[in-house]
């Protein structure tokens, strides 16, 4: 298996990416790990390396796309950049899948024009992982798309299960769809409609979910549009940092309170792990022909290296030729 990552991508790029890199080789030896990128800045950060490991190969991108750049103006000009050459290396074989920290809609971008969707499904979807009570569920679509239909929600229910049942291996997903109450008749015109049409799916569907049930793990999947879906991942993230924030401020109120928190480390750094993002690696774009997952700008190495796990699971479950199998069969009557 050869699973290449855009070096240049992200917001500690090259460095995080290529340690990712190195790291993901050493620890999977039967997979081959692909930087791609400006090779002679990789080079550099390859000569950090005490012993850069034999599964491990450079690929030479000499276009750079911007954190900030638009993703039509990069798809258009930047052709020949890590994103460029990873999508036409992934369309003609010679990759299984790549991942990125690199700007989020030009992944997108390249990865609908170079790869295309899968049959039978109308837009593909960022799938992310967010911890609960009971470990993590998977929240779908969390930024592909911002004007989503009822048949795409009931389209990334499908997804979503079928990746969490097989990336992850869990057993007949419980499928929730976001709404603003538990009833069948609450929520938008959206909403209403989705839920009729994910009663006609194959999924465990267990009806409407409300915000406050994503994180006490009442669903292993959750299907909302890429709009609430962002909003709620960057909200999300902002509650960690306020809470890693609150925690050191009240800590250095007392020496009781420091006592405290000494005595309670290990319990702190479990929690700590449940939360950081890095632990879960990077998002799957679910629907494309093709396996490409897409990582926080901030990544570090331990998230790139997470991620290459996270697309390795998703090549040898074959979890694509599963979506493509479902969609075959799912009948909704509706665009």
């Amino acid at each position: 298996m050869r699973i290449g990552i855009d070096a240049m991508g992200g917001d500690h790029a090259p460095t995080a990416t290529v340690r990712g890199g190195v790291e993901a080789a050493q620890l999977m030896p039967k997979i081959e790990v692909v930087l791609i990128g400006v090779e002679s800045r990789i080079r550099e950060e390859l000569a950090k390396e005490k012993k850069p490991p034999k599964n491990l190969s450079v690929v030479h991108a000499p276009e750079v796309v911007e954190m900030d750049e638009p993703p039509a103006q990069a798809l258009r000009k930047k052709r020949d950049s890590s994103l460029g050459v990873a999508t036409r290396m992934q369309h003609e074989g010679r990759l299984d899948a790549f991942i990125s920290a690199g700007n989020t809609g030009a992944v997108m971008a390249f990865s609908l024009t170079g790869l295309g969707r899968l049959e039978g499904v109308e837009r593909p979807a960022i799938a992310t992982l967010m911890p609960t009570e009971h470990g993590t569920c998977v929240v779908l679509d969390v930024g592909a798309n911002l004007d989503s239909k009822p048949i795409h929600l009931a389209q990334f229910g499908v997804m979503g299960s079928l990746f969490t049942k097989y990336a992850l291996g869990r057993e007949n997903p419980k499928v929730g769809l976001l709404s603003v109450g538990e009833e069948s008749t609450k929520g938008d015109a959206l909403t209403v409609r989705a839920h009729e049409l994910l009663t006609r799916t194959n999924v465990h569907f267990m009806g409407n979910v409300e915000g406050k049930d994503i994180l006490k793990g009442k669903a292993d999947v959750v299907v909302c549009d890429g709009f609430v879906g962002n909003v709620i991942l960057k909200f999300l993230e902002s509650v960690m940092s306020m809470m890693e924030a609150s925690i050191l401020k009240y800590v250095y109120t007392s020496l009781r309170a420091r006592a405290g928190v000494f005595l309670m480390r290990p319990v702190i750094r479990r929690f700590a792990k449940d939360l950081d993002y890095e632990e879960y690696g990077g998002a799957p774009l679910l629907g494309i022909r093709g396996t490409v997952v897409i990582c926080h700008g901030r990544s570090s190495g331990k998230a790139i290296r997470n991620a290459v796990r996270v697309a390795q699971r998703v090549v040898e479950q074959g979890v694509n030729e599963r979506i493509k199998e479902e969609m075959a069969h799912l009948k909704l009557g509706e665009v």
